[in-house]
């Protein structure tokens, strides 16, 4: 009979690259099971881990300054941990009483941050990302995905900066083609994900197919529930943007379309990404902080994403 092992999983304050890394936090769940969990993260992503298995304490960090440290450090440094698994790379992972310690170093610029997460636990095999769902969250998600007939085509048109935005009305002709009588998702339904604030973002896409096989779940579930949500899809399609990474988590194949983004990094970790005709160094020769009110998205048709796709979904049938 083992004895109890405690872990302490600090997480990106980052919530998209929280669920990046989220593999590895899922791995020590499944591997040993006589572990229990302490887990530290922000506004933003602490509430991604609340599901998880044997989980004893979630702390939120509310920011990042001196004193917010040093009341963290209070509240964890009484423990003698079994592991600290530190994606911050802080200092405070370093003082605590523990018998092993894993610390995330710098970024490295060419391996995908899932892969990078891994390295950190010295991992042979790479977990994909993942987040656990308990039933009270899956029901809450459940009860605004009726159920119906046939596939779920998901997609997440949100994203944090006007530069990664893809236009609303590719993402309908991508559904439309997808989901019609001669689409490989012929007769199913269509998901749309994202914040409250993303409902502009959706607004020709709700219109590809008939209202009653759509699902409109924007601002309606927490990121969480949205991952229990996703679960019960199919397929998905998004940008470069935290619904995407959550589809991941949930085991959704998905297709990510990408401009001024990085997808050597970032791609979706089970799917694809898909990119117009410029680079990403093209993008910041243009914009060089990858902050400005510009539009980049505009010369990746939907011809190349409704291709992939496509490409994508006969590769799960065979």
């Amino acid at each position: 009979m083992h004895g109890r092992f405690p872990i302490l999983y600090i997480a990106e304050a980052d919530a998209e690259e929280a669920v990046l890394s989220s593999g590895t936090l899922a791995h020590l769940v499944e591997a040993i099971p006589h572990a229990t969990f302490t887990v530290v993260g922000s506004p933003a992503s602490a509430p991604l881990f609340a599901d998880t298995p044997r989980l004893e304490r979630l702390i939120v960090l509310d920011r990042d300054g001196r004193w917010d440290w040093i009341a963290l450090w209070n509240q964890v440094r009484e423990t003698n941990w079994g592991l600290v698994v530190d994606l911050r790379g802080s200092t405070l992972s370093g003082k605590l009483r523990r018998q092993k310690r894993a610390v995330k170093g710098k970024v490295l610029p060419d391996v995908h941050l899932v892969e990078q997460a891994a390295r950190v636990l010295q991992l042979d095999e790479i977990p994909a990302p993942k987040l656990f769902v308990g039933r009270d969250t899956q029901e809450a998600a459940d009860a605004l995905v009726p159920s119906g007939k046939g596939p779920i085509l998901a997609i997440g048109p949100g994203v944090d900066w006007i530069g990664k935005r893809w236009p609303a009305d590719r993402y309908a002709k991508v559904a439309l083609s997808l989901l019609g009588e001669d689409g490989p998702l012929a007769g199913g339904r269509l998901m749309i994900v994202g914040e409250e604030a993303d409902r502009d973002a959706a607004h020709s896409i709700r219109f590809a197919v008939k209202r009653e096989r759509v699902i409109e779940l924007q601002g309606r579930l927490t990121r969480l529930q949205t991952l229990a949500a996703l679960s019960r899809a199919d397929f998905y399609i998004g940008g470069d943007s935290l619904w995407t990474q959550l589809a991941v988590a949930a085991g959704v194949p998905a297709v990510g379309v990408f401009g001024p983004s990085d997808e050597v990094l970032r791609r979706p970790w089970t799917g694809v990404a898909v990119r117009g005709p410029r680079s990403l160094q093209e993008f910041v020769d243009l914009d060089p902080r990858l902050n400005q009110h510009i539009q980049h998205m505009m010369d990746l048709p939907y011809e190349r994403v409704l291709k992939a796709s496509r490409k994508l979904l006969a590769q799960l049938v065979d």
